[in-house]
């Protein structure tokens, strides 16, 4: 991407610039006004000394990452700083020489630099998009405004730690089945592979007539063995096409999309989805940024892209004069004691408590749901394993029964 200089103004009339990067001015002036800042002037900049040093250790680091749970220390760590009236540069400063992460250390130490050649902190952590979200940075930059930085960072600590929380939730519950996925898929190929073909040279050595289901089982173990390099083959094939699809943006929409639609899962992710809608946007209201600015952030915070452009789509109603409500019944995403709940939040100008309560709906909604993921897939996956036995048993142990007959004949 490439570097702009800007200046502007907030919506206080306060002066604004700094540097960012993006693909076009077009890019810049949208990412501006997303957090308040009305463009008066773009320009490209060439890069400097420390941008090219900056992009050489990101090839450097390109395999390197910054977890959750280092995000939500720094927040938290930041926000007990703030509160006790260090410096933010020497607060920065601080911090990368406590942190293990060099990719951490590094962007702090970076921070710190643009800090002290005047840029504000939100216009600095906008530079790092693959540590600071958009909502990040925007919960940052109304707490700069507002001179309650430490609650800016205080608050985003907490709803890192409720994403958290959301995300080891499914992993959990969806541990046992993929594993238990994986131990059948393992269980088929060894069986194809080693086991069949074993009981196949006993089957010809005593010759006669072998059941249907027998000649099933040796026809897919011989061609298993025998093309096990081009069904390899076709599976990484396979799957990077899939992995390029899923990059584009019409792929990664229609993913998107699929992924709400899996069986038994797909309603859980939907929800959890929607639990963090409501909580980004309770969030962002309950720091002052106007609802269309808002609506813009957390339709890109929603690491769905189809539920994204709903959100997205809200604020081009609102821009036309419709209310939060009606905007929000014609997605379809909300269920009617929900879309009740926003009404009563929209007549008594408390959407953003409303909000809370929403999210705390659904997020309970998903708890219970993962809770109970485990006993409804189990059946599932013993009448799997069932089958699985049923058709060894039909294809391997039956002529060996009907051979023993045929010899105690």
């Amino acid at each position: 991407m490439a570097s702009f200089q800007y200046s502007g103004r907030h919506a206080d009339g306060s002066a604004a610039s700094g540097r960012v990067e993006a693909l076009s001015k077009a890019a810049v002036a949208s990412q501006l006004l997303d957090q308040g800042i009305t463009p008066v002037k773009v320009e490209l900049t060439a890069p400097s000394e420390d941008d090219k040093k900056s992009s050489k250790a990101g090839q450097i680091r390109l395999f390197e990452r910054v977890t959750l749970d280092e995000l939500i220390m720094f927040s938290r760590q930041m926000a007990s700083l703030t509160r006790a009236g260090v410096p933010i540069t020497s607060g920065m400063r601080g911090l990368a020489n406590t942190i293990r992460n060099p990719l951490l250390e590094s962007t702090l130490n970076t921070v710190a630099d643009d800090l002290e050649r005047g840029n504000s902190l939100s216009t600095t952590l906008n530079k790092h998009p693959k540590l600071f979200s958009d909502l990040y940075v925007s919960m940052i930059h109304v707490g700069e405004n507002t001179g309650q930085l430490d609650q800016a960072f205080s608050q985003m600590a907490s709803y890192l730690d409720l994403e958290r929380k959301t995300a080891r939730s499914i992993k959990q519950a969806t541990r046992y089945p993929m594993f238990v996925m994986a131990a059948i898929a393992i269980a088929l190929g060894v069986i194809n592979v080693f086991v069949i073909p074993a009981f196949k040279s006993v089957f010809e050595s005593f010759g006669g007539e072998m059941p249907w289901q027998t000649r099933v089982l040796i026809a897919i173990s011989d061609f298993t063995v025998d093309w096990w390099h081009l069904i390899l083959g076709g599976l990484l094939l396979l799957g990077y096409l899939f992995v390029r699809w899923k990059k584009t943006e019409d792929g990664r929409r229609k993913w998107d999309r699929i992924k709400l639609r899996f069986p038994l899962v797909g309603g859980i992710f939907y929800r959890a989805i929607l639990g963090r809608f409501a909580r980004t946007f309770s969030v962002v209201l309950k720091a002052g940024i106007p609802i269309e600015q808002g609506l813009s952030i957390v339709s890109r915070a929603m690491g769905n892209l189809y539920v994204g452009e709903k959100v997205a789509d809200m604020r081009k109603g609102i821009e036309r004069g419709e209310g939060f409500t009606a905007t929000a019944h014609r997605t379809g995403m909300f269920s009617p004691l929900v879309m009740q709940m926003l009404a009563v939040g929209e007549e008594t100008g408390r959407v953003d408590e409303m909000l809370a309560d929403v999210a705390d709906f659904y997020e309970e909604e998903v708890e219970y749901d993962l809770q109970n993921l485990s006993s409804v897939i189990e059946p599932i996956l013993i009448v799997a394993i069932g089958m699985m036995v049923l058709v060894l048993a039909l294809g391997v142990f039956l002529p060996l029964w009907e051979l023993s007959s045929t010899i105690n004949g």
